[in-house]
């Protein structure tokens, strides 16, 4: 039973297609994705009951969105022995937080990081019996970062886990669902006008949050604007809460150049992406990078920091090419992509 208590966005999609993929029966036991704080809080306790009614399972999969402990606690007399495994999206202990604190997941702690939900993340690892990480960034970040929230307690601080944990730990990526992405011939030929369009187009497809950076994404827009590069731009991804205001400044001083604004159904997202000749990331954060394999995969150029998981997902022979130390050095790709596009 896979048990997903943040059920939407890469969550979703990975368990989904595990569940369509796996050779096993794979039963979800699944919660929307609103309200995250709650779900780590209290999706254990509702998913711990509904489980109890629900079929027996030979193994227990979640998602590091529950607290592993207070659901096998309430579950415990229908799990006995049956294996847990804890599979790390995200964590809350590496989670980068922004510069100004009335911004982003803990703005009610005015920036400072809520320790009780890296606590959670670290005692339903303790819980499981295979913790699984979805890059080897991912993986190594969070055992950096352990010792020293431990070192944090005053006494009992239980350093001598973090061994233990590493021992039941791997690095699996997520898988994803390139088959949902792909065109067929007939309605590859009616969008050929497009994807052969001379002006080449940038697609942003990542979320509209301050921990993917769009701010010097545009600096770096605005430079090849100023230069008389011809490039055309689709802002995709998800937007949460209040529209960062790097999107709406762009928006207006990029006008001219934008095909497309905000997040789309399917067939126009794929549209885009196999349209689309040049993809970037400026992130502070990213543990894997589904949006970026997936513009990848529809050929789109990858221009992306040397940093987090990137250089995992770019073989060694492009880093050179496609990704970039600093802010000069992502103007300089960019230039050259956007001029050699064949």
């Amino acid at each position: 039973m896979l048990v997903s208590p943040y059920h939407g966005g890469s969550h979703q999609a990975w368990a989904e297609g595990y569940r369509q993929c796996s050779d096993h029966e794979v039963a979800l036991l699944t919660l929307p994705d609103r309200f995250w704080k709650w779900r780590m809080h209290g999706g254990a306790v509702t998913l711990a009951r509904r489980f109890m009614a629900a079929g027996d399972a030979d193994l227990v999969l979640a998602t590091d969105m529950l607290d592993l402990t207070t659901f096998a606690a309430l579950a415990r007399h229908k799990l006995g022995r049956t294996p847990l495994v804890l599979y790390m999206h995200e964590n809350q202990l590496t989670y980068p937080l922004p510069v100004e604190g009335e911004t982003g997941p803990m703005r009610r702690q005015l920036g400072e990081r809520d320790q009780h939900y890296a606590f959670v993340n670290y005692a339903s690892m303790l819980a499981a019996d295979r913790v699984l990480f979805n890059s080897q960034y991912h993986y190594d970040s969070f055992f950096a970062a352990l010792p020293r929230f431990l070192k944090h307690f005053p006494e009992y601080n239980e350093l001598g886990t973090v061994a233990g944990l590493r021992e039941k730990s791997q690095v699996l990526p997520a898988g994803v669902d390139f088959q949902r992405l792909m065109i067929d011939d007939s309605r590859l030929a009616n969008h050929q006008s497009l994807i052969f369009n001379p002006v080449p187009l940038i697609v942003w497809n990542q979320r509209w949050e301050y921990d993917k950076n769009p701010a010097a994404f545009f600096e770096a827009l605005y430079v090849a604007a100023a230069e008389g590069i011809p490039f055309r731009l689709a802002l995709c991804g998800q937007q949460f809460g209040k529209r960062p205001s790097s999107f709406t400044e762009a928006i207006t001083r990029l006008s001219d150049r934008i095909v497309h604004v905000g997040f789309t159904e399917l067939d126009t997202y794929r549209r885009l992406l196999w349209e689309a000749a040049v993809t970037v990331s400026t992130a502070h954060h990213e543990f894997f990078g589904i949006s970026i394999l997936e513009a990848i995969y529809c050929h789109a150029f990858p221009i992306l920091p040397h940093r987090l998981s990137y250089p995992e997902l770019i073989p060694e022979a492009y880093h050179l090419r496609c990704l970039y130390q600093n802010q000069g050095g992502l103007v300089e790709r960019l230039r050259w992509a956007l001029s050699h596009v064949d």
